[in-house]
């Protein structure tokens, strides 16, 4: 299937965002337990890790207190902190390198499925590309929200994945 305009602005965004932005991909793809070791060592070092990526990713204007506590935030580094468990959440970005997916011609997932399009989550590839894979039954765009969704607006989430459910039980013939 031929390249959309707006898959191949996908491609040319995606790439522009990776070299901006994308050193931390590298890093967790390449050497996980490294940066882990690095990072289970420095208190200060896993917050700086994990509050850049916070303040990059979540539709906070650049300003963490816009959007979190400091309680969410110091909640957040306290449960990578105490179960030493940033080099393993890393290693997905190594095992994805490794084994990524990839489908075949006509290849796609049947299940049925939802996305909800937070605007800040980038890259993000546009409805048409997820659509040849997915079997998209619900697509909502958000009015807000970034990479943490679940963290940033819980209620926008979470309303959106018990409308979907909801339709699902509600007709039975949705779900194949």
């Amino acid at each position: 299937m031929p390249v959309s305009d707006d898959e191949r602005q996908f491609l040319a965004d995606a790439d522009r965002w990776y070299q901006e932005h994308g050193a931390y991909a590298h890093v967790q793809g390449r050497e996980p337990q490294t940066l882990g070791c690095a990072l289970n060592d420095s208190p200060a070092g896993l917050a700086a890790w994990i509050l850049e990526k916070f303040r990059l990713w979540a539709d906070c204007g650049g300003d963490l207190a816009n959007r979190f506590s400091r309680d969410e935030l110091l909640a957040n580094i306290t449960l990578y902190w105490m179960t030493q468990t940033i080099a393993s959440s890393s290693r997905l970005y190594l095992e994805t390198r490794r084994h990524p997916v990839h489908f075949t011609r006509n290849e796609r997932v049947d299940v049925p499925c939802a996305i909800a399009r937070f605007p800040l989550e980038s890259p993000f590839p546009p409805r048409s590309w997820i659509e040849r894979g997915y079997n998209v039954r619900r697509w909502t765009e958000m009015p807000r929200g970034g990479h943490f969704a679940a963290m940033e607006e819980p209620e926008l989430l979470a309303a959106d994945v018990r409308t979907f459910f909801s339709r699902l039980a509600l007709n039975p013939a949705a779900r194949t």
